[in-house]
């Protein structure tokens, strides 16, 4: 997959001399472009590998986390590496606590992001904590190609205990349902379990008492509106950024937008920040960038938390950056040099509403076509903010998509805008170049609200 800027110049004006050198572990996708607009001030390594791309993830056969970071640990002395960050939830940010703890350099603690990442083990502490902000759960009591007990009561939620990227986590309405869900073949099997073993062998030896992670969870389902808190933890202090407010395609639990700011009352977001607070220090969470996404239902005014990740969601990073001139990897890269992202400057605002757009297929049978050359190139010059992603897959990939996310995402598109109208009226227009539908009308543009400290963002015809 290559991203696609029209926007490469760096947010902020550039303030001190290089840093020493960072090591970036897994760095692709959003964080490859993010970290890239720092890389005059904070010469970077990179190690690790991509998931989703042929020859580089051949690695994960055999994957080990202990001995990967050995090799780091190794390598470090004759490099000069004196910080390490990752925003990869399946490997990297354990990968990156686990050096930096060897190391001695500024990093979240190995425990407190496996207690995050474990969504058993993470329930447990919510419910010791936080128990107003939790739902019902309990491990699904068959393994992982076993067959479905008969003693669940539906609709429930399944998710694995390990995962990323909503894999394999849905309400189902049946047993017939979940034993589909939970029907795998060989290769999804060997697939699953070379993803989630790296983090099983550090498990059983630093958190024991969470048990496996090659397990299913099973919660009592949530309807409400989905949002995200953003933020981060340094010298043990909890710092709010933002919030994220997550939209799904209609009848489905598929994202179709991600957009900030959101219109989420002063109350539950106070009330998430003190839930993340309590859970995050019950944790051991002392340095770092998180993640809480949660529900929030304005009828019963209960936030429900669906789970938290120890690092950075990435896919918001410019968004924070168009809106209120905060840029996360910078954030990063400040925390993992031990340094307060609090002195940081703001960038100057370029959008009232941004949002991060992304664009689904529910046909298996259908492919969208990706855009030319000629269409990216269009795209750049009407619309020179515009980021797009693409993700081309063979229809093997396509059909694993299906089983386990329920659709086919095919392309990501970030965009900015004066006001939710505007915003609308662009992607629409973007949408059309690239030839696929748009997955932001503006009726749906009554839903997004303007940030009052933001200027005006670039119209269609103006150049940057």
């Amino acid at each position: 997959m290559t991203p696609v800027s029209a926007d490469d110049n760096p947010p902020q004006q550039r303030h001190r001399s290089p840093s020493p050198r960072t090591l970036v572990l897994f760095n692709y996708d959003w964080d490859q472009l993010g970290f890239g607009r720092w890389a005059g001030e904070f010469p970077s390594d990179h190690a690790g590998f991509d998931l989703f791309s042929f020859p580089s993830n051949a690695r994960l056969p055999g994957f080990d986390l202990t001995r990967f970071v050995d090799r780091l640990v190794r390598r470090a002395p004759r490099t000069g590496w004196q910080a390490v960050t990752s925003n990869h939830e399946q490997f990297g940010a354990l990968a990156a606590a686990m050096l930096a703890e060897r190391m001695g350099w500024p990093g979240t603690p190995v425990n407190a992001v496996l207690a995050c990442q474990h969504k058993l083990h993470a329930r447990r502490i919510l419910e010791a904590v936080a128990p107003e902000a939790n739902t019902g759960f309990e491990l699904m009591a068959s393994n992982y190609g076993e067959p479905v007990p008969d003693d669940i009561d539906y609709p429930v939620f399944v998710k694995p205990v390990k995962a990323a990227f909503s894999v394999l986590a849905r309400k189902v309405g049946s047993r017939d349902e979940l034993a589909a869900l939970a029907r795998f073949g060989a290769w999804e099997l060997w697939v699953i379990r070379h993803l989630v073993e790296p983090f099983e062998r550090i498990v059983q030896a630093r958190l024991p008492e969470a048990g496996s992670a090659h397990r299913m969870l099973l919660e009592t389902p949530v309807t409400a509106r989905q949002y995200n808190l953003d933020g981060y933890v340094f010298g043990g202090e909890l710092r709010e950024l933002g919030i994220v407010e997550a939209v799904m395609y209609p009848g489905t639990q598929c994202f179709m937008r991600f957009v900030l700011p959101c219109s989420l009352p002063s109350s539950p977001r106070a009330r998430a920040a003190d839930v993340a607070r309590r859970f995050l220090a019950a944790a051991g969470f002392t340095h770092g960038l998180f993640n809480m996404e949660f529900f929030y239902d304005s009828v019963t005014d209960r936030i429900t938390v669906i789970e938290f990740n120890p690092r950075m969601a990435s896919q918001f990073s410019d968004l924070y950056l168009r809106v209120d001139g905060i840029d996360l990897h910078r954030v990063a890269l400040e925390l993992a040099h031990g340094r307060d992202p609090a002195l940081l400057p703001r960038a100057e605002a370029t959008a009232g509403v941004a949002a991060s757009f992304v664009y689904r297929s529910f046909d298996p049978a259908a492919r969208p076509p990706l855009p030319s050359t000629a269409q990216k190139e269009e795209l750049a010059r009407q619309f020179p903010d515009a980021m797009l992603f693409c993700f081309p897959k063979s229809a093997g990939q396509i059909t694993r998509d299906f089983k386990w996310l329920t659709s086919y995402r095919y392309g990501i598109l970030h965009l900015g805008g004066r006001d939710p109208a505007d915003l609308a009226v662009r992607c629409a227009a973007a949408s059309k170049l690239l030839g696929w539908p748009s997955p932001c009308t503006q009726h749906d543009a009554d839903s997004l609200v303007v940030s009052p400290h933001a200027t005006p963002a670039l119209s269609l015809e103006s150049p940057r």
